[in-house]
């Protein structure tokens, strides 16, 4: 599957001009992309200000994302500031080039800004099913709590959207590699750059790593637009060879 992970600033709460952005750097790949990621709250940057910007399943980003998915004939994945049944959720949407739509709302909201004060947690692990892969897709501080994201499910893609900020960035390269090995499967993280209106700045170090911990998209720091295909019978014959997945403990999630 060719991949395009999309490491791009954020206009602050500016959902046009973000999008227009995006699809100016979307309309450089080449047709035959199959998945391209998107950053947290692509189109807003990490904000706490649902009241302005939040928008509902059939808004603008939501259509524009459908838009975008048959028009390229691909699937596009990010996630998006949703209001829902009175409540708001930083939602990870998976739209598929037929335009249908599964989502994951964040489970582990970051505390450390407040961010459980504002949007409500998911419940659901989500598993998408997508041109013979099982994807799960996770939101930025998820990545910080392995026991969500063991690979019960036997996926073959873990994917981590954010906004992850330059002063804690070690931890972001070292939780996505250590996430890649003990699930043994691709992982992508993408971030974004540039500073945001709480002057927090981000250092991108958006990257693709293979089951074994190797880089096939090693970090870096400038905007860029990163393409790659990834291999599923690399993940295959990894797992028969070092079938570590069944040695794995027992548990159960409480939610």
């Amino acid at each position: 599957m060719k991949i395009a992970l999309i490491q791009s600033a954020l206009v602050w709460e500016n959902p046009t001009v973000n999008r227009t952005e995006f699809e100016k750097k979307i309309s450089d790949l080449n047709t035959d992309i199959e998945l391209i990621v998107l950053p947290e709250m692509f189109s807003t940057g990490f904000t706490m200000n649902t009241t302005k910007i939040a928008e509902t399943m059939t808004g603008d980003t939501v259509v524009w994302m459908q838009k975008i998915a048959k028009s390229r004939n691909c699937a596009i994945t990010g996630s998006v500031v949703i209001t829902e049944n009175e409540n708001y959720y930083n939602r990870l949407l998976f739209v598929s080039p037929s335009g249908s739509i599964q989502h994951y709302d964040k489970r582990h909201l970051f505390t450390l800004a407040g961010e459980e004060k504002i949007y409500s947690a998911g419940n659901q692990k989500l598993i998408v099913n997508y041109l013979g892969w099982k994807i799960c897709l996770l939101v930025c501080y998820d990545l910080r709590f392995p026991v969500f994201s063991r690979n019960k499910e036997n996926y073959d893609l873990l994917v981590y959207v954010a906004n992850w900020p330059e002063t804690r960035i070690l931890a972001w390269d070292s939780l996505l590699r250590a996430r890649a090995i003990e699930n043994l499967c691709y992982t992508i993280g993408v971030n974004r750059v540039g500073q945001d209106a709480n002057h927090l700045s981000y250092n991108g170090h958006s990257q693709l790593i293979a089951p074994l911990g190797e880089y096939c998209i090693a970090p870096t720091e400038t905007e860029s637009i990163f393409v790659d295909e990834i291999d599923l019978e690399l993940v295959r014959n990894t797992r028969q060879q070092f079938n570590f997945l069944n040695d794995g403990d027992t548990f159960k999630i409480e939610l």
